[in-house]
């Protein structure tokens, strides 16, 4: 294992996690290609999923690809699809030498990239950096071998484990930058997914928004009868950026023709006694070719999937907020943001964040002694008990926010 190997695998891996969210069905790949230790051509999948990223490095490397060394994140694919096999493209270039990671699962593939590349001679080095090329292409892969896409739960709560205020309101609990960070992770998603109460409670864009992003995710609704506000953000922009809505077979037929008239795409899912069944719905999403999706803005969402072994990424803010301020408004706010994968979680930060609770509880402000018996941030956070319910009033450290709409 030669560390140049290491280095430029590593830059390959870097290019296609830089195309995460945009090249969907297909896997958003890297590849360099270097020839006597210089980088001569690198690229990436581009958005739409073509041209593929060995198509791009050769173009750019031009005739310094005789002899060259090509790093790819991905096997090259040996099918005839709407563009030609990157594996003969690597044959044709005079590539000597193929170092990637792991082999493409997909039916078309599996193993004959490789194999292609062997029979004309090429050397090929596969399994340097396997888990990092997983990780990077795991909504590809999860697709592949599940039928599902890569699914990431997010959680924004109060300290005391709530989501919402007890009239509903929920924009926003959280910070300007924990929903910079949201507004990021729905980029680098294929498809963002709220619940009817969210869509019908706070009529959200689900957009990626002040990142000077061109690509917007597909917006998706879950909806077993469609009765959703056909005057929502959603409807009014369908023909824009993509609404896809889940909803049950006894969806109402004048609902159904409703929104197929405003532009939205209607799949229908399987019921699980009165309630869709995520599994269904999550298996109509991978047919469709979505790779990883973001949930979000939904209570229900956390029990339906983490007994299932569903979510296998999970995003939380949590918020340091008073629970029992009479005007709502609290005296500072403290985001946390966390990132977890495959149900793994820092406690060290879970004793942190209790301590920076009691810490901030501990003034006597005027509020605070108007509504003793209320208690000023209980700690009880949804993640670690489960609760989703409303809490009586949480505080943003901005009126406005308070008062601000969409998501």
């Amino acid at each position: 294992m030669h560390e140049a190997d290491i280095r430029f695998l590593k830059l390959a891996l870097a290019l296609a996690r830089q195309g995460t969210g945009t090249c969907w069905p297909n896997p958003s790949v890297g590849c360099v290609i270097v020839k006597d230790g210089r980088i001569v051509g690198r690229g990436r999948t581009a958005p739409g999923g073509r041209p593929h990223a060995e198509r791009a490095a050769l173009d750019q490397a031009g005739t310094a690809t005789r002899g060259a060394t090509a790093y790819v994140s991905l096997e090259p694919c040996c099918h005839h699809g709407q563009t030609p096999p990157c594996a003969d493209a690597l044959i044709e270039a005079g590539i000597a030498r193929v170092v990637s990671p792991i082999e493409d699962p997909h039916p078309n593939v599996s193993g004959g990239g490789f194999n292609a590349l062997r029979a004309a001679g090429v050397v090929v080095e596969p399994g340097l950096l396997a888990a990092e090329a997983e990780d990077a292409l795991s909504g590809f892969l999860t697709r592949v071998r599940l039928g599902r896409p890569w699914v990431t739960l997010k959680l924004a709560t109060s300290f005391d484990g709530r989501i919402a205020t007890a009239s509903g309101h929920s924009q926003w609990i959280t910070g300007p930058q924990a929903r910079r960070w949201v507004h990021a992770m729905r980029a680098r998603h294929d498809a963002v997914m709220v619940g009817a109460g969210t869509v019908r409670a706070d009529d959200p864009s689900l957009t990626a928004r002040d990142l000077g992003m061109a690509h917007q995710p597909v917006r998706v609704a879950v909806s077993r009868r469609l009765d959703l506000p056909l005057m929502s953000n959603l409807a009014r922009t369908a023909r824009e950026v993509p609404v896809w809505l889940c909803h049950g077979p006894d969806a109402d037929a004048s609902l159904v023709e409703a929104w197929n008239g405003v532009g939205a795409e209607l799949l229908t899912c399987q019921l699980t006694g009165r309630q869709l069944n995520l599994t269904s719905v999550l298996m109509a999403l991978g047919q469709k070719g979505l790779t990883r999706v973001f949930c979000e803005g939904a209570a229900h969402w956390p029990p339906h999937f983490w007994p299932r072994g569903w979510w296998t990424n999970w995003w939380a803010s949590l918020q340091v907020l008073p629970s029992g301020l009479k005007d709502g408004l609290a005296w500072g706010r403290w985001d946390w943001i966390g990132w977890t994968k495959h149900g793994a979680f820092d406690w060290w930060k879970a004793v942190l964040l209790v301590v920076i609770s009691c810490i901030a509880g501990s003034p006597k402000t005027r509020a605070n002694r108007e509504r003793k018996n209320e208690g000023f941030a209980r700690i009880a956070p949804c993640w670690l008990t489960g609760r989703t319910g409303p809490v009586e009033s949480l505080g943003t450290g901005n009126r406005a926010d308070q008062l601000q709409r969409g998501g």
